[in-house]
């Protein structure tokens, strides 16, 4: 295991949530890469953050662990089973249930709803599919020097075969590019997990 996996220690509540994941057959973050969402939570000084994919709440205790203690974590799931799982964990883990705002639904159908230009940090850990229209959401919800991380832009080591043609790592492919070639952003791709596409909003 890389050394930045066993660099991000997990205490019972994070391990609890993670397990509970793995038995509902989901994916979810890395310790490294929660670690890496924790850091870029902390030195944005993040308030308001939008996570696309509660899942069991693991990547949601990274973000809220780095965030002020005022901040509010919004996260959205089509699945109220697991937001119901998560939103225990996130109590369990010492957060007040007015620090997260859960809402069932898909995400394509919630960002529309949100405030222009109110958040710090938004974190896409969606399908694919929804990957482009994430990140132009992002564009309009991130203040000026807000930050987006996409998570799974690795596609499973596929990012740099070019015989991989896969639809997933199609549309991944065109998301990095999209980002790397506009003006609007400021990119970075960090290798931990499933590899995460951060990106600062001019």
């Amino acid at each position: 295991m890389p050394f930045a996996e066993t660099y991000a220690a997990e205490d019972p509540i994070l391990q609890t949530a993670r397990s509970l994941a793995h038995e509902l057959g989901l994916p979810c973050i890395s310790p490294g890469a929660g670690s890496v969402l924790c850091l870029l939570a902390a030195a944005g000084n993040a308030k308001a953050v939008v996570e696309i994919g509660t899942g069991t709440g693991v990547s949601g205790i990274w973000l809220l662990r780095g965030m002020r203690p005022d901040g509010v974590l919004t996260t959205i799931d089509v699945e109220h089973e697991h937001q119901r799982i998560a939103r225990r964990v996130f109590v369990e883990a010492g957060f007040a249930p007015g620090r997260t705002r859960i809402i069932s639904g898909r995400s394509l159908d919630v960002l529309p709803r949100l405030a222009d230009g109110a958040y710090d940090l938004i974190f896409v850990d969606a399908d694919t599919t929804e990957f482009a229209a994430c990140t132009e959401a992002a564009l309009r919800l991130l203040r000026p020097g807000g930050v987006l991380i996409v998570n799974g832009v690795h596609a499973g080591g596929r990012i740099n075969d070019p015989a991989a043609r896969d639809v997933d790592t199609l549309t991944i492919r065109e998301t990095v590019k999209a980002i790397r070639e506009s003006e609007d952003w400021t990119p970075a791709v960090i290798s931990s997990g499933a590899g995460l596409l951060a990106a600062v909003k001019r």
